[in-house]
């Protein structure tokens, strides 16, 4: 079955784009943050072992920007809240495993991918937990068929984050990835590179 990692992406605009961390090193900085660091992660998670797929947002804009890489595909993200839209964008995948992960994630390598794909043969579902809380990786293994509900009543930006989208996942056998911290904030950036 084909692999598919999916990466989680805006159109890196002044104002957009990594608002909280805007809050602290201003607009115009975040947006620049973003793309170097976007840019950075696409080259070092890719690999033969799966196909990379850009979710962008918006959905117009994404997929003509040029930006981004054109040797990997566009989705248009579409409407609704982060797990509405990363649902969506899993359950594009198709058949075979997949993998979803955000742009802000400078620590993030091949092996740590690799690790998530592999825990999805004997796991219905993988998580990376963020250092807050959250996650950096959501994984499934037959993303087609995910369950209603997925994704919903999360409360994102919050140390609950992992912990309610495990519970939209009743059933499915958990395998967790290795911890590693994204960018939210100006207090983030000391020990990052993009």
């Amino acid at each position: 079955m084909r692999r598919t990692l999916i990466v989680m992406v805006k159109v890196p605009r002044a104002g957009w784009v990594k608002t909280r961390l805007a809050r602290d090193i201003g607009t115009v900085r975040a947006a620049w943050w973003f793309r170097h660091q976007v840019n950075a992660l696409l080259r070092r998670v890719e690999d033969k072992r799966w196909r990379i797929v850009l979710a962008v947002a918006p959905d117009i804009e994404g997929v003509q920007s040029r930006i981004w890489p054109h040797r990997f595909p566009r989705w248009g993200q579409g409407g609704g809240d982060l797990g509405a839209r990363m649902a969506r964008m899993l359950r594009a995948a198709g058949a075979g495993p997949a993998c979803l992960i955000g742009g802000d994630i400078p620590g993030i390598r091949r092996e740590h991918i690799a690790e998530a794909f592999a825990a999805l043969g004997a796991h219905d579902a993988v998580f990376g937990p963020a250092e807050d809380g959250g996650y950096w990786l959501i994984g499934l293994k037959h993303p087609a068929r995910q369950p209603t509900g997925i994704l919903q009543g999360v409360r994102w930006s919050s140390e609950h984050a992992l912990a309610d989208s495990v519970d939209t996942l009743k059933g499915y056998r958990i395998a967790r990835a290795a911890t590693l911290r994204d960018v939210d904030s100006a207090d983030d950036l000391p020990m990052t590179r993009p």
